[in-house]
């Protein structure tokens, strides 16, 4: 084992990225993997600190120190087994956390050296682990006899589904797209997270004797108190946060070609046969690609847009224009830095204050104004201020809203007794539980917290089927106290001490 000293002699070495000229005619994932032995080495600049700040920051609190010891002693499995004892996903949190806000950004080296690249480690070794052994199957405890109602497959209901089918309870996964994943597979793009993983990880789940029902929307057709008609004990709300953000500009909603960041993403990245019907049988099942296209907002979903349109169309103009500087942008800057290698274009403080169109009722141009930054809002952020008379056009064929997303309401509006805040986000006791207002609905995940981070949605998650486990052998129990009642079977209370 190399000593301290020699580990701070070890070059920070990320690994390899496809070439910006050639990944936009593609959608391959851009970050390359680490080899092995590269691997180790990056491990080994860890110092295995004791109070391992990088733990604490992290939402799951994964013992890092120690995955990355077993990673640089070349025991991969024995690193994977350890990210995997605190998270559902690793190897899809090591490639699209912030860690530069989080594990790396607590790193005991910084800033004197470049932090431990904590994210593309953990990545790498779930990789390996998956590709050579696949998925180890986690130990399940004896049926239960508990049935729980799972509404929703993205990284919450997922998260929570294995939990409790680990617990021995018996799952049913319910949602609304064709295939199980949701933002996993119908959010993020390939290019920053390949399917193969998300496909696996479903496989991975159905070995744990997990059922899918797809293509089924719960709040419309069908309800949550239908769940408990058929028997379920407890229902699980981890239906995310879908329903795009509104600019209320002209254009917005009247002109074609003017899309929701959600069905641009769905369409731009994924085949026909994993969209839904009404999209699937178009004409062309691509969103618009001829020409120039701008994509409105600042996040990590605005990047994904424009790095999509970039490669639906590699010869075409991307504009990204977003109301605040660079300095506000709420994204990765990871993400910035791709956008800007595949030629994107940026025009900070700037806002559309209408959409333009032909004759044909087609989007051709965007109407904006610039703004400058005023007083900080409730957020802390400055308040972007339009600057009167400064409007200029910019000419688009496709104009893309990625404003951000709040929960849709049929659920809340279509359950007795489920409370919502004001934008529709369920309400829960504190995430420690993921109690809602009922004894027999948990929730968490981003329709209780809004538009976040997978990392978060998983760590909530994970605490919420924690609980409902506890809720579900009480539930047992008093169900067997029942029967022994009724069947004539004398019932004795525990002796009092003297």
């Amino acid at each position: 084992m190399i000593n301290r000293r020699q580990r701070f002699k070890i070059e920070a070495v990320k690994p390899p990225k496809q070439d910006a000229r050639e990944r936009v005619y593609n959608f391959n994932e851009v970050s390359q993997s680490y080899t092995p032995e590269l691997a180790m080495e990056q491990a080994q600049r860890c110092l295995y600190c004791d109070h391992a700040p990088c733990s604490k920051a992290c939402p799951l609190h994964n013992d890092i120190p120690a995955a990355l010891f077993l990673l640089g002693q070349g025991d991969f499995i024995g690193a994977a087994l350890k990210f995997m004892e605190t998270s559902n996903f690793p190897d899809v949190c090591g490639r699209i956390c912030p860690q530069e806000k989080q594990c790396e950004g607590s790193c005991v080296i910084l800033p004197r050296n470049p932090a431990v690249h904590i994210g593309k480690l953990e990545a790498f070794v779930i990789d390996y682990v998956r590709k050579n052994y696949g998925y180890p199957l986690r130990e399940k405890a004896a049926p239960t006899g508990m049935r729980v109602a799972v509404v929703g497959a993205g990284p919450a209901g997922l998260a929570v589904a294995e939990e409790l089918a680990v617990c021995g309870h018996e799952v049913v996964v319910y949602d609304m797209w064709p295939y199980p994943g949701g933002l996993l597979l119908y959010g993020i793009p390939n290019f920053k997270l390949n399917k193969d993983i998300v496909f696996s990880k479903i496989t991975y789940l159905e070995q744990m004797g997990i059922r899918f029902i797809c293509n089924f929307r719960v709040g419309k057709e069908h309800t949550v108190e239908d769940f408990f008609r058929q028997g379920f004990n407890l229902v699980f709300l981890g239906y995310g946060a879908i329903k795009g953000g509104e600019m209320k500009v002209p254009g917005e909603d009247t002109l074609k070609n003017v899309y929701q960041a959600t069905e641009y993403l769905v369409r731009g990245n994924l085949p026909p046969e994993l969209l839904p019907e009404v999209w699937r049988k178009l004409p062309d099942p691509k969103p618009n690609h001829t020409g120039k296209t701008i994509v409105i907002g600042g996040g990590d979903t605005a990047m994904d847009c424009v790095r999509t349109a970039r490669r639906l169309n590699p010869d075409a103009k991307v504009y990204c224009v977003y109301r605040r500087s660079e300095v506000e942008m709420p994204g990765r800057y990871e993400e910035r830095v791709n956008a800007v290698e595949e030629d994107v274009q940026f025009e900070w403080l700037t806002a559309p204050v209408k959409f333009i169109g032909d004759e044909n009722g087609k989007v051709k141009a965007a109407e904006c104004i610039r703004m400058r930054l005023g007083a900080p809002d409730a957020k802390g952020r400055r308040s972007p201020v339009p600057i009167e008379g400064s409007n200029f056009i910019i000419d688009c064929d496709t104009a893309v809203l990625a404003i951000g997303y709040s929960p849709e309401t049929d659920i809340p509006e279509t359950t007795p007794n489920l409370k919502t805040t004001k934008w529709g986000s369920v309400i829960v006791e504190s995430e420690e539980t993921g109690l809602t207002s009922r004894e027999d609905l948990y929730a968490a995940g981003d329709n209780v917290r809004g538009a976040d981070l997978v990392v978060t949605a998983v760590a909530a998650a994970r605490k919420a089927a924690a609980s409902m486990h506890l809720k579900l052998m009480a539930l047992r129990e008093k169900q067997a106290a029942y029967t022994r009642s009724s069947s004539g079977v004398q019932t004795y209370s525990a002796p009092m001490s003297s």
